[in-house]
């Protein structure tokens, strides 16, 4: 093979290969296989969401392959389109007679001249159209959009897809969650304990407020973010409105009761003085557990009656049960070889810290949709042509889908007749 021979081959080559580029990047931009990739990832979605444990289904290669399957075919439909959009709404081409498209005839005797042309492109222009000139098989006319720009909303809405793509890829690939719960003055890091990683919530009280019929009415949380160990921001957490905290949501996701105990030896040796939360349940009622190590003892509380606060205090050797007795707030009771004062009641919150750091991408995403979705049913582009027919001039008008332009038709009709009777000596 000699080197102008395979010069020649190369240019066939390079042009094979572009075709095999513009079909892949047209089959990804077709609208069809888009939507279909869409139901596909909302049918994973339920699915991960009904089944327990469903959370693997979104962190596996399959599911990243489908969100970016996703991501490539918006990119496609975007590059693909973009460009016959700029093209016509810089050079508005005529519009086809075709089904869906509005035609009105208007009766001239003479071709239009050079004054009447003037005059019909000043309505066109003066009603919101960008108009061109337009000769084709010796015939004059006008071709004109308005709105052009509403086509770009379209193309607007494959980016926002993209964007929420990436907000659930990032929110997936790197969000966190955590839950704690705290007792009143306690305090927790709000992530997963790394270096220099220090913001944390200290939980400064809970109120709440109950109807007749046991609903609650009011459940504020009280808490102080804090940062280095020093106090930064209070807030109230209340339900559906979470505190923000470092890029942090932090919820009061649940909450319960909580006894401040005292336990002391026999010879008024202190070996606890603190709330302890019922957060486990024996037989339907809240109940917990204290370790006494140095007595090699355990202490149960458990909440028998609700209204009363009235706990049932036991003290145990092992799984050896030694003592019990009921104990209301302010009675002290000996068991065994410790007495146990029954201080009061309080309350525990276990709070759910997330951070997502796609989120801002989702509402992003969300955001851009609703635009480009109240742009295109409510500002749509209009197509319209005037081309010169031997009885006169043809006036086409093309909406959008769900578009109606009648009304719009019927009056640039009127305005153009005027506009040549004006002309007309």
């Amino acid at each position: 093979m000699d080197r102008s021979s395979a010069v020649a081959r190369r240019p066939a080559a390079l042009d094979r290969l572009g075709q095999g580029a513009e079909r892949i990047l047209r089959l990804g931009a077709d609208p069809r296989l888009g939507l279909a990739l869409l139901l596909v990832a909302g049918a994973w979605n339920a699915v991960a969401a009904a089944v327990p444990d469903g959370g693997p289904l979104l962190d596996g290669a399959p599911y990243v392959v489908l969100l970016g399957a996703i991501l490539l075919s918006g990119l496609a439909a975007v590059a693909v389109r973009l460009p016959a959009a700029w093209r016509e709404w810089r050079r508005p081409g005529l519009p086809p007679v075709a089904e869906g498209a509005l035609v009105r005839e208007l009766e001239l005797e003479a071709p239009p001249g050079p004054a009447e042309r003037a005059a019909l492109t000043a309505v066109l222009r003066r009603n919101g159209y960008r108009v061109r000139e337009h000769h084709a098989r010796g015939r004059w006319g006008l071709a004109a959009v308005r709105r052009g720009w509403s086509r770009f909303a379209g193309l607007g809405s494959h980016l926002a897809l993209v964007l929420l793509v990436l907000g659930a890829a990032v929110g997936t690939a790197f969000s966190s969650e955590t839950t704690f719960s705290l007792l009143p003055g306690q305090q927790a890091l709000l992530d997963a304990p790394r270096p220099g990683f220090t913001d944390a919530v200290r939980l400064d009280g809970f109120h709440a407020e109950f109807g007749t019929d046991g609903r609650p009415r009011r459940l504020d949380t009280a808490v102080t973010f804090l940062r280095d160990g020093e106090a930064v921001q209070a807030a109230v957490l209340q339900v559906n409105r979470p505190g923000e905290f470092g890029g942090y949501l932090v919820h009061g996701w649940t909450y319960g009761p909580a006894a401040t105990l005292r336990v002391t030896s026999l010879a008024g040796r202190p070996l606890a003085d603190a709330p302890l939360a019922l957060d486990r349940s024996l037989n339907g009622r809240p109940y917990a557990e204290l370790e006494l190590p140095s007595a090699g003892l355990r202490v149960t509380a458990l909440l028998i009656d609700a209204e009363a606060n009235r706990l049932r205090v036991g003290v145990a050797s092992g799984a050896r049960p030694l003592d019990a007795g009921d104990l209301d707030p302010g009675q002290t009771v000996r068991l065994g070889a410790v007495e146990v004062r029954h201080l009061g009641m309080t309350s525990y919150v276990t709070f759910l810290s997330r951070r997502d750091p796609g989120m801002p991408l989702l509402f992003g995403g969300a955001a851009l949709l609703t635009a480009c979705l109240a742009v295109a049913f409510w500002l749509p582009r209009r197509r319209l042509g005037l081309v010169e027919t031997d009885a006169g001039l043809r006036l086409v008008l093309r909406g959008e889908r769900f578009d109606r332009p009648a009304r719009e038709l019927d009056s640039l009709a009127a305005a153009l007749r005027a506009a040549l009777g004006a002309t007309t000596p």
